[in-house]
């Protein structure tokens, strides 16, 4: 599978433009500010009908304009599929596969499999849980149609449940019978995704440690673990338990809403104790693991976005990148760069057919 051709239309801070790609590496390049890392997010936005850096939608359509659009061509099982992502304000986005209008995103996940590599990725360690849940949450669901719909179900439930220990609370009230309803369903739809995402996690974390290994030259003691209060007892207990400080709070304390996962080196918090280069190192093995798991459970080789890799890797990092090019583990790469030069000495090196495109001030 392949992007052949793309076209945006008031995406960010692109008016209009239109490419012709290369079935194996395309580049953009540029200065700082011209939207080469929007056009990636543009082509992230085609698999996972969201953006990767703004999650909040209408921000995505040009300052001064009423709609965005990307409109792709892509080549999957030796077929042309055409995909087009819109949205207006004020109007809920729509993604067209052939000229159908999906009923549910759910369906669409899975027929673009991609993995983008960004700085941005650091969010991943210096930020909260709800972060590292999304990325699980995300892999899952792009091979798991059924899994979306079981997050949103018990996102829900959540919610309910939380209004009602607020109405409690306001009113000074308390049923628990109605609780219960909220309790037992919580439960249902939590062990279901706690057991999907320990499966998930018991295949992914040997494929990480093997890319760091790979990447670190196996210098340095890595974890990468799940941290879930479902290990000790089942939610129904856990909501039970949990009652009074939850009334208090007027807010569900426990649940699999509180799962995360700790990244360590040499058994201290990375966050705190890794250097930025070997933070790089975990998240880079990170993004491999999360490719070569979808690419042995789709069958298919995902498309990967590397945006201004070459300005954040040293040449160690940078050369083992292109020997896995080499050596045909990827398959189509767009990338984004400062520095035309640069990219077209490194890309060479791979001996892969490329385009590179200059973008200039929109």
């Amino acid at each position: 599978m392949f992007l052949k051709q793309l076209s945006l239309l008031n995406y960010k801070n692109l008016a209009q433009i239109e490419f012709d790609f290369d079935a194996k590496i395309n580049c953009f390049v540029g200065k700082n500010g011209v939207g080469k890392t929007n056009i990636l997010d543009a082509i992230y936005h085609l698999a996972y009908g969201k953006s990767y850096f703004n999650p909040l939608a209408v921000q995505n359509i040009k300052h001064g304009e009423e709609f965005f659009v990307i409109d792709a061509l892509l080549e999957k099982n030796d077929k042309e599929e055409k995909i087009v992502c819109s949205l207006k304000r004020g109007q809920k986005k729509t993604i067209k596969r052939n000229g159908k209008i999906y009923d549910k995103l759910s369906e669409h996940l899975g027929l673009i499999p991609l993995v983008i590599i960004s700085p941005s990725d650091v969010d991943l360690i210096v930020e909260g849980s709800e972060t590292r849940r999304k990325f699980i949450d995300s892999v899952i669901a792009t091979l798991d149609k059924s899994y979306l719909q079981y997050l949103i179900q018990y996102q829900k439930t959540l919610a309910q449940r939380n209004a009602l220990l607020k109405y409690f609370a306001i009113n000074q009230v308390f049923d628990a019978d109605n609780l219960s309803i909220y309790n037992e369903q919580l439960s249902t739809l939590g062990q279901i995704i706690f057991e999907k995402r320990k499966e998930f996690l018991a295949d992914f974390i040997p494929i990480f440690e093997k890319h760091h290994t790979n990447i670190s030259g196996g210098n340095e003691k890595i974890a990468l673990q799940y941290e879930s209060q479902l290990f000790d007892t089942d939610l129904l207990t856990l909501l039970e338990t949990s009652l009074q400080k939850d009334r208090i709070i007027q807010y569900t304390s426990s649940g699999i809403h509180k799962d995360d996962l700790t990244f360590e080196i040499e058994g201290f918090p990375i966050k705190k104790f890794g250097s930025q280069g070997q933070q790089k190192s975990f998240l880079i093995a990170l993004k491999l693991a999360q490719f070569e798991f979808i690419k042995k459970q789709s069958g298919e080789l995902p498309i990967l976005l590397f945006d201004d890799i070459f300005d954040k890797l040293d040449e160690t990092r940078v050369q083992k990148i292109v020997t896995m090019v080499n050596d045909a583990v990827f398959g189509q790469i767009f990338i984004s760069d400062t520095h035309p030069e640069r990219t077209e000495m490194i890309i060479k090196e791979t001996h892969q057919s490329y385009k590179i495109f200059p973008i200039l001030n929109s």
